[in-house]
């Protein structure tokens, strides 16, 4: 492909044409400015000309999707009877218009034609080669007709805005607006037009999804076996006991024969139920010896010896008992009573514990005794009926605990299956990391890469613009994902502070924006960009630095639509030419009433 085709924008305009004049876009540099004629509108930040608001028109007739907060659809009522006609010219040299109204925007009509500057305004439907299309195969059918198949295999949309910067996509150099959605959206698509490898990115991405989605799936299955997760070898033996075991009681009860029924339930009796309770008897004969010898712990404790009594004794026998003695009695009480305070402390904990053990042992010897009844009744019993219920009861049981047994084997099996699938994703993105981590050295290594070409151009423009270099960098983080940034360096080289990037940061898009239109052109690539507000936050000399660079752009054969203030224009001194040529001036707006306006209309 010559570096000389295009895929640019050629002639807007609409059904209204005393509303809205017509624009023809030149194949070089497109202004768009608005001046500021009324003293009091001088100080405003905004003037609602139409200077921004015709990159809307633009995204609106190249298929942007329908949002009630966009101005023609906020105010329907003011431009429900517009029609917008744009005509663009194809890579061939041919053109296409495409005809959007605001009415029914999800029917969209296609004409192609040979020439340009054509009005198709009064073509009836059926003149047209593709009439009121429904907006998803109009999409298609324009992504065929522009044959962008440098961007493949995503449509002309897809980074639509690089190409239609708006002042909500200058906050970033990287991320657009539309762009504010998870990175696998948009990081595949930004890695291809640089140069890398973008079926490794989205490949990672998507083992990425897959891998978190198993993850999750495997954390609610552990929960759903409630935390506990069995070895599967131990849920197949023990389903295989219970199975046999419910094969043994099956085949009893169609013999209808209870003989080893019954000798099973007496083994069961003798060796089983028997010892146990002969064991929790003794426990219990053992804990109720011990609450004994704490309860007689607790009663010697106490201090029988009453002082006042003895005085009362002592004084009928004539015997003195005060003073000294009697103090000397009292503090020896209170001192005895202190060091037993924390042993009865204790020996009340004591006997609490054992009495609560006691508790436990008579709840279980009523569970055993009541089985040993039942056994010894079966036994002993001769009702063949009783004996054919209590074997069915028992062969139920275990059939639900077969299901349930069967129920987790297949979870436990699903979730084998999962750790092999974690385990192959796992290794399957550390192969990908490792593949982008060597696709990003090469295409930094090789100095005619797409990558090294865009680097290369984009500091060109910061250095010419602004005498400073600017670094546009791509890395893997930790995590594999790339990593996108722009700095700008300092005379040493070093990276300067964060404000300076700010201040220069709808410059930093800019340059990106020309430097990867500059490493596209001889492929199958649009050669049209828009930015709006070019100018701002430049100070005069740097505005004639970019403009410049704009018009060599321009001589490479990329079409360029700026717009802004005539207060943004870089001085002029008494004499000099213009900063723009006539023909360079597509539209001149005004704030001297409607008819400086881009909508001639009172404003909304």
């Amino acid at each position: 492909m010559s570096m000389w085709g295009r895929m640019r924008l050629s002639k807007l305009y609409t059904n209204k044409s005393d509303v809205f004049q017509s624009l023809s876009f030149t194949s070089g540099l497109n202004v768009v400015m608005a001046e500021i004629r009324l003293p009091e509108n001088r100080t405003k930040d905004t003037h609602n000309l139409g200077k921004t608001t015709l990159g809307q028109v633009l995204n609106f007739c190249l298929l942007s999707t329908r949002d009630s907060n966009f101005f023609l659809f906020k105010h329907f009522d003011l431009f429900k009877d517009f029609v917008f006609f744009l005509e663009i010219e194809l890579l061939n040299g041919t053109f296409v218009t495409v005809k959007r109204g605001v009415e029914e925007p999800s029917k969209i009509s296609f004409k192609k034609h040979d020439t340009g500057n054509r009005d198709f305004g009064l073509l009836p439907d059926e003149q047209w080669d593709h009439s009121s299309l429904p907006f998803e195969r109009a999409k298609s059918l324009l992504d065929g007709l522009l044959n962008l198949t440098s961007i493949k295999p995503w449509s002309f949309r897809k980074g639509l805005g690089y190409l239609l910067r708006s002042q909500d996509d200058f906050g970033d150099v990287f991320q657009l607006r539309k762009f504010k959605s998870v990175h696998s959206d948009w990081k595949p698509y930004l890695a291809h037009i640089l140069g890398f490898n973008a079926k490794l990115v989205e490949s990672y991405y998507e083992r990425e999804d897959r891998l978190g989605d198993r993850q999750a799936h495997e954390a609610t299955i552990k929960g759903e076996l409630g935390g506990s997760i069995e070895d599967i070898s131990k849920i197949e033996g023990i389903l295989l006991l219970k199975q046999n075991e419910a094969e043994k009681k099956q085949a009893l009860l169609d013999q209808f024969d209870f003989r080893s029924q019954d000798k099973e339930k007496t083994r069961k009796l003798v060796d089983e139920l028997d010892e146990q309770i002969g064991q929790l008897n003794s426990e219990r004969y053992s804990l109720t010896h011990r609450r004994k010898k704490i309860t007689s712990a607790l009663d010697e404790q106490q201090i029988l010896f009453d002082p006042d009594a003895v005085d009362s004794l002592f004084r009928e026998a004539g015997v003195l008992f005060a003073g000294q003695i009697k103090k000397d009695f009292q503090q020896l009480i209170a001192f005895n009573k202190a060091i037993t305070e924390e042993r009865h402390g204790y020996l009340l904990e004591e006997r609490i514990e054992v009495e609560s053990e006691l508790k436990k042992i008579n709840r279980e010897l009523n569970v055993l005794g009541k089985r040993r009844s039942e056994m010894l009744a079966f036994v002993s019993g001769t009702d063949v009926f009783r004996k054919y219920k209590s074997v069915s009861d028992e062969l139920i049981a275990l059939k639900a605990d077969i299901t349930s047994l069967e129920r987790k084997r297949v979870v436990l099996h699903r979730l084998q299956e999962l750790r092999k699938d974690i385990r192959i994703l796992t290794d399957e993105k550390q192969n990908l990391q490792t593949l982008i981590e060597e696709d990003v050295e090469r295409q930094h290594s090789d100095p005619v890469s797409v990558f090294s070409k865009i680097r290369i151009y984009f500091n060109e423009i910061v250095e010419e613009v602004i005498n400073r270099k600017a670094l546009l960098k791509v890395y893997p983080n930790q995590e594999g994902h790339l990593e996108f940034k722009v700095d700008i360096l300092d005379e040493s080289g070093n990276v300067t502070s964060a404000g300076m990037g700010h201040t220069y940061r709808k410059l930093l898009c800019i340059a990106f924006d020309l430097a990867v239109l500059r490493a596209h052109l001889e492929e199958e690539y649009p050669r049209f960009v828009y930015h709006d507000g070019v100018f701002e936050s430049l100070d005069d000399r740097k505005k004639e630095n970019l403009l410049v660079v704009l018009r060599k752009y321009v001589d490479l054969g990329l079409q360029q639509i700026i717009t802004l203030i005539d207060s943004d224009l870089p001085a002029r001194t008494k004499g000099s030419p213009p900063v723009f040529d006539q023909g360079e001036i597509i539209l001149l707006l005004h704030d001297e009433g409607e008819t400086g306006r881009l909508f001639k209309m009172k404003p909304w």
